[in-house]
């Protein structure tokens, strides 16, 4: 998927328009399954709508949808979407640029509908939880 593809993914999850998500952001199929044109195991991290779960639970959680170029990107109903560099460190580890810092991220759990995220912030770690999006989705009105 790339960057138009993604634009128009983030374009469906709020609402805007006619077109429906990619395939690969609707389909729920078993990533152990799933390969690419080459026949080597596709990345069940990549090209998915991911919404935390695990944040505050009066409001929708952020999105995050890692892309096959690199780039990341971060929305949410309340605040401006960011694009990020992201890069797959190892099978279990991410990192990406957040405001000239590098966030580095063990990956947890991943399957083809969740997802938890480790985030080593300092000597701190904070576990993130993130679903696949359902789709339709409409962000509700936020009070500002």
């Amino acid at each position: 998927m790339d960057t138009k593809a993604a634009i128009i993914a983030l374009m469906s999850v709020w609402g805007v328009g006619a077109t429906a998500l990619p395939a690969a952001a609707q389909d729920a199929q078993d990533v152990e399954d799933a390969t690419d044109d080459t026949g080597e195991m596709e990345n069940p991290l990549l090209n998915k709508v991911w919404v935390r779960t695990d944040d505050d639970p009066s409001r929708p959680g952020p999105m995050q949808i890692f892309l096959a170029d690199g780039t990341l990107v971060s929305d949410s109903c309340w605040e401006t979407y960011r694009l990020s560099k992201w890069q797959q460190v190892s099978d279990t580890a991410i990192s990406w640029d957040e405001d000239g810092m590098t966030i580095n991220a063990d990956i947890s759990s991943l399957t083809a509908t969740e997802l938890v995220l480790s985030l080593k912030l300092g000597s701190e770690v904070q576990e993130q939880h993130f679903a696949l999006a359902s789709v339709p989705y409409v962000c509700p009105d936020m009070v500002k």
